[in-house]
């Protein structure tokens, strides 16, 4: 494929368009059922429907069809990666809970904790920022952390350090910790 392109998957019919990047901006529509190609479907936290919504439109507050909840609308609903370089603006500075999943991508049990961490940030996005560092590559954190074995996730409130998880622990074990750090003040 031609880096001028990308591929964009049609929410209407499931084609995949080739769209070069500088007419991403021009509302592109699907080569087969003829659909904006600048629609996102955004799925309502409170009573699960999916809606669809234009792209333009995610800075006005949009509210669920079904419930009129607001729609949580947040680059945050999955996992973030962070480097030695991005670690303090994206951990350290950040305000309210932050997970950091320190892991490798050798690591078996990492890999089984990686789609529960998935599911996590997308379940409390806007509320808690789960972020991913990869050890081998972002040595100087890892140690800084004394991080020794993995996965292991660091749970930090306001930039300071408030827990440590070491070991694939299973879902709901994570989500208390989670839940413990978002109600603390």
């Amino acid at each position: 494929m031609n880096d001028e392109q990308m591929v964009v998957r049609c929410l209407n019919c499931g084609t995949k368009n080739r769209i070069p990047k500088e007419r991403l901006h021009d509302r592109p529509l699907c080569g087969k059922c003829g659909t904006k190609l600048d629609e996102m479907i955004i799925r309502c936290l409170r009573c699960g429907t999916k809606n669809r919504m234009p792209e333009s439109r995610l800075d006005e507050q949009p509210v669920c069809g079904k419930c009129g909840a607001v729609l949580a609308v947040s680059s945050e609903d999955r996992p973030i990666d962070v480097t030695d370089g991005t670690f303090s603006q994206e951990v350290l500075s950040t305000s309210g809970p932050v997970l950091v999943d320190c892991w490798a991508p050798w690591c078996a049990p990492c890999r089984m904790v990686a789609p529960v961490l998935d599911e996590l940030a997308s379940k409390y996005a806007g509320n808690v920022r789960i972020a991913k560092l990869n050890t081998d590559e972002n040595p100087v954190t890892a140690s800084q952390y004394n991080i020794r074995s993995i996965p292991t996730m660091l749970l930090f409130k306001d930039g300071k350090l408030v827990d440590t998880l070491v070991g694939a622990l299973p879902k709901q074990a994570i989500e208390e910790n989670l839940l413990a750090l978002m109600k603390t003040n």
